[in-house]
């Protein structure tokens, strides 16, 4: 749906120097260099935290330890407050050009800014097999923090390489009696710390990587009993489980800034600048939605602060009245 500028000249919840769609470590950390800078600050976000609230542990970010997502970004938002930038539970549904500047509409009114930064992230990929939807939360998930501790003592699955599947895998370890891990490729390929956990376990039997392999479909009665791979294991095609998680990477979430002319790469990330500029005037991007190759929540902190500094640039110490 559209926004029409008679209902937003009307109705504005308020007006903002800046305003960061997503609420992860891009978001935060451009919040907290945005009201640095002296910026009026509106940060709108789905869910406080972004996708991190889901890892188990953090331990590669400078200066926080060993920490789980969900601890991480309390701390990140608090600091956050601390220097006044505004933070609000809503879902942008829609953003046009209003005049000199952008119009969010969320469910609960409208705010303008004459800059945005889209710290909006990606949503998690789906296998899109047979089964995959009927047994959502019914054995299938996308998340071991949230669910591991529902499959105490049975043998499950992850589908994935990466290190996300890997450390999804080492947690699911903890719960389960066994797990496998299903990935298309040779060999998985996490961070070299966490091959050395994976090995570890796979010495002890409680994991095992089932290379060159495909789930073609989930099977089961009222919850997943098995699934059927595309080549056969042991003999059979058909592979018991009592649950499936799957972690193969995400989706980023850029139509929002697609509407509003932002380029987008062939993978539909926002394309950045080295100080996270977009081609579109006033428009800044950071985090898992944009271009980079390394996507981690350090690497994203660093593009919000950079998206923060030069949507401060942009504004050039001007005030722009949004009407």
């Amino acid at each position: 749906m559209t926004v029409k500028k008679q209902r937003i000249a009307q109705q504005p919840k308020g007006a903002y120097d800046v305003i960061v769609i997503g609420g992860g470590p891009a978001g935060l950390s451009a919040a907290l260099y945005a009201t640095r800078f002296g910026l009026k600050t509106l940060v709108l976000t789905r869910e406080k935290g972004g996708l991190i609230v889901l890892t188990h542990i953090v331990e590669n970010y400078p200066g926080i330890g060993v920490v789980s997502g969900i601890e991480m970004m309390d701390a990140f938002e608090k600091h956050v407050k601390q220097f006044g930038a505004e933070l609000r539970e809503e879902n942008v549904e829609d953003v046009e050009k209003h005049g000199d500047c952008y119009a969010v509409r969320t469910g609960k009114g409208t705010y303008l800014s004459p800059t945005l930064i889209f710290a909006t992230g990606t949503e998690r990929r789906k296998l899109g097999v047979l089964g995959e939807k009927e047994f959502t939360n019914k054995g299938v998930s996308y998340c071991a923090v949230c669910d591991g501790p529902l499959f105490r003592g049975k043998v499950v699955g992850v589908v994935g390489g990466s290190d996300s599947a890997v450390k999804e895998a080492l947690l699911l370890a903890e719960y389960a009696s066994k797990v496998y891990i299903f990935y298309r490729g040779e060999g998985v390929h996490p961070e070299p710390i966490n091959m050395k956990r994976l090995e570890a376990l796979i010495g002890k039997g409680k994991v095992e990587v089932i290379p060159n392999t495909n789930v073609l479909r989930i099977e089961g009665t009222k919850f997943v009993d098995r699934v059927v791979l595309d080549r056969a294991y042991k003999g059979k095609r058909e592979f018991p489980l009592g649950g499936l998680f799957i972690e193969i990477g995400g989706i980023p979430q850029t139509q929002l800034a697609a509407k509003l002319g932002v380029k987008l790469n062939e993978e539909k990330e926002i394309i950045i600048d080295r100080v996270s500029k977009t081609n579109a005037d006033g428009i800044f991007a950071c985090g898992d939605a944009c271009d980079g190759q390394f996507k981690q929540a350090i690497t994203g902190a660093a593009e919000g602060v950079l998206a923060a500094f030069s949507a401060y640039n942009y504004l050039g110490g001007k005030k722009v009245v949004c009407m």
